[in-house]
Order: C-alpha cells, then structure tokens, then sequence
C-alpha cells in the first residue's frame, strides 16, 4: 500500500467515524448495507464500553474503603441483576418495535410505542423501589451478606434500589433510540451519565463515605436520563415524544410486555449458566475460581465490540422488516455475522497464543495463570461461533421474535450445558478442563442452531 492510498484509507474511516456519530436523519432501508452496519456499530460498540466503565469506576473508589464497602457493592449489584434483566428485556421489545414502526415511515407509532414502554418502566421502577425500601436488610441477608455488612451498606443499598429507575429508563430510551437507528444519542447520553459518575464518585465518597458512591452513581445515570429526554421531547430526531402518546394504548402495551417477558428470561437463563459455571469452578479452590474470572473478565470486555456489531443487526432487521424488505434484513444479518466473525477470529488467536501474558497482567499466581490461560485457550477456540451467534440472537429480537432465542438458550444452556459441564468436571479426570469444553461446545450448538432457525425464515412473519 502506498502512502497516498493509505492516507486515503485513513480518511475515509475517518469520515464513516464522523458520520455515525450523526444518524438520526440517516434511512437504513436504502442504500449500501456494509456502510449502513458501521454507521450503527461504531456509536453501539463506544455505548457498550461506556456502559461497563460503570462498574469499574465504582469499584475503583469503593475499593479504597476495604473490604465490607467492596462486598456491599458486590452483594447490590447481584441484587440489582434483576433490575438490569428488567431494562434489557424491555429495551429488546422498545428497540423491535421502535426499527418496526421506523421501517414503515410511521415516526408517530414509534413515539406512542415509546411513551408505552416508558410507562411500563415507571410502573416496574415504583414497585422495585418500594420492595428495595422496606425490605433492605431482608434482600442483603437473602444474598449471603453479614450483620457487619448490612449494618455499613444498607443506605448504599437503598439508594441504589430506590433509584432504579435511572438505570431502567437509561437502558429503555437508548434501546428507542438505536431502534430509530440513532445510535450516536445513545452513546452520548452514557458518556456524560459516566463523565459526571466519575467527577461525582470521589467527591461524595469524602464526604458520604460508601452511601456518596451510591449517590455520585444514582446522580450520573440520572443527569444521562435527563440528556436522553431532552433529545426524546425535544429532539429534531425521527421520534419526539409528545404528552398525547402516554395515553394507554393496551394493545401495545401487551405487546411490549410478551416480548420484554421473553427477553427477560433469556438474559437471565444465560446469567444463571454462567453463575453455574463459577460454582463448579469454586470446587477447585480459589486460585482456580480467581484464574476462571480473570479469563471471563477479559472475554466479556473483548466482546463489546461484538456486542455493538449485533445490537446494528437487531436494528437493520426490525427497521427493513417495517419496510417490507425482509430480504434486506437477511442479508444485513449475514453480513453483520460475517464481520463479527472475522472480529472474533482474530481475537480468538490472540488468545490462544498470548493467554498466560494476558491473564497475568492481573494476577501473576502460577495456578491462577494455569487456569486462566487455558480457560482463554480452549473457550477462545469457540469465540467466531459465540460472535456469529450473537448476531442471529440479536437478529431474532430485532424481529420481534425474543421467544426463539429464549427457548435456545433454555436448551442449550439449562439442559445441555450445566449437566455437561457437572459430569465432565466431575465424573471425569480433566477437572475444569471439562467445563471449559462445555462452554465452547455449547456456544458452538447456540450458533448452529441460531443459523438454522434464522436461514428458515419464519422471523420474517412476525409482527408486532
């Protein structure tokens, strides 16, 4: 490559960077598809990022505080699991519907389905908020916490649980927004809600000690809402909410909770394997179980840019099935799947090749980098299969369709890979070795199975 063609290169990246942090006039039911899946997927995979620098500010400052801050923290967010399933499944249905209503040039429909899911939020938020409230000490001795614990954490907790509803409505909009394809708001709204956790976090610690923590992060989330509204309410975007939309519409409101139900379910039967998969490890001892979380740590934080790659499939499918182009979508999905596959690949040899230098990078224990490095290794030989089944799961709630991936994941993961992975761990003389071959087998059966499914085409039927 020559200079002058390399520079060319670098400018034109350059551009498709600065465009898609500017879509929400752009028309992704026309035009060239490869350049419609970068302009989504860079603001997504910079949201996906943005959203996982939460808890590590958090834990960095709380840490500082010892270790009864630290486990109250991680006791909460265990709690608060059920809230982020919550917004997740609700964000799938809001984004299904939102691309839908888009992709048949009907701006107001996504407004009014909109206004329904952000009155379903507030109804969920009211009832979270006052379990959370009353039932404080009751929720943290349920997830193992200690009198010391729950004596020193129980107002970080309130706060967190009665403040639910700014992790709720940050994840909802910014699912309407990358429905509507405008994903750079998205983005924006979780740099600032970050920028001000981490100007917040330090300041309030001082002075409020574990409790600032809670309110520096309820406050950062919140000041991101309030960006997010402002674009919703008063935004030159394809959707403006209005006061008329919040008028109950019981259709779609039954239709946003069917689709929110099965979305929910399906992170939490993934959540749960996963929870499985660490308890079987624990038997080994902690060094194992230390080693087998810095190897998930590091997979989970490669995945983001896969995330945002499949979060621009779910978009491109609902808006293109609103248009009537269902082969559009189809072609989307594989090309999205192609590129995340590539993405994985190369991520994969990295991991096979460099696994004990990442893995002690933060933890430098013999057993601990044994397990870890061959964690990365033989889960990392599965990674283009767990990237390209993402996008067809994704690819199936951009449908509509959050029941087939619900079922799939119960298959694969409840019925399939927890009894594997307990009899080879320990019926068998490879350990967590066998464990770890469960995990990559069924990532592999996921994404078959999620192809299949897909090339059939009965997601194209859907309506909602």
């Amino acid at each position: 490559m020559t200079a002058h063609s390399f520079k060319k290169a670098i400018s034109a990246i350059y551009s498709l960077c600065k465009e898609s942090l500017n879509t929400e006039s752009k028309d992704f039911t026309t035009g060239n598809i490869r350049k419609a899946i970068f302009m989504l997927a860079i603001p997504m995979i910079l949201e996906m990022c943005m959203e996982s620098v939460f808890a590590v500010v958090d834990i960095f400052f709380v840490s500082k505080l010892g270790s009864i801050a630290t486990a109250t923290v991680g006791l909460t967010e265990s709690v608060l699991a059920i809230v982020y399933s919550l917004a997740i499944g609700l964000s799938m249905a809001v984004t299904a519907i939102v691309a839908r209503r888009i992709g048949e040039k009907n701006p107001s429909a996504a407004a009014e389905a909109s206004a329904q899911a952000l009155l379903i939020c507030m109804g969920i938020s009211i009832i979270i908020s006052a379990i959370g409230i009353t039932y404080t000490n009751e929720i943290l001795f349920l997830v193992g916490a200690s009198k010391e614990i729950v004596a020193a954490g129980k107002n970080y907790t309130v706060v967190m649980l009665s403040g639910n509803l700014v992790i709720m409505l940050l994840f909802l909009i910014n699912g309407i927004f990358r429905g509507a394809g405008n994903a750079a708001i998205a983005m924006k709204s979780l740099w600032i809600a970050n920028a001000c956790n981490i100007l917040l976090c330090p300041i309030l610690i001082n002075y409020y000690g574990l409790t600032g923590a809670a309110i520096a992060t309820t406050i950062g989330r919140g000041i991101g809402v309030c960006y997010q509204l402002y674009f919703l309410i008063k935004g030159r975007g394809k959707i403006v909410v209005k006061f008329i939309h919040f008028k109950p519409v019981w259709n779609t409101i039954q239709s946003i909770v069917n689709m929110a139900t099965t979305g929910t379910l399906q992170f939490l039967i993934g959540s749960a394997s996963w929870i499985f998969m660490a308890r079987l490890v624990s038997d080994y001892g902690s060094d194992a179980l230390a080693g087998y979380t810095i190897a998930i740590r590091l997979i989970i934080f490669c995945l983001m840019p896969a995330w945002g790659l499949s979060n621009a499939a779910a978009t491109l499918v609902g808006q293109n099935l609103g248009a009537n182009q269902p082969e559009r979508a189809a072609i989307s999905v594989w090309k999205t799947a192609k590129y995340n596959a590539y993405f994985m690949g190369f991520i994969s040899v990295i991991f096979i090749f460099f696994a004990p230098n990442l893995v002690s990078l933060l933890n430098n224990q013999p057993i601990v980098v044994e397990t870890g490095a061959r964690a990365l290794r033989i889960i990392g030989i599965g990674y283009i299969f767990y990237g390209i089944g993402m996008v067809m799961i994704n690819a199936f709630n951009g449908a509509g369709d959050s029941r087939t991936p619900t079922i799939i994941n119960f298959f694969w993961f409840w019925v399939f890979q927890i009894p594997l992975a307990y009899f080879l761990s320990k019926y068998s003389a490879i350990g967590t070795t066998g464990i770890f071959i469960a995990i990559v087998i069924t990532e592999t059966g996921i994404s078959i199975t999620s192809m299949v499914l897909f090339k059939k085409g009965k997601w194209k039927t859907i309506r909602v």
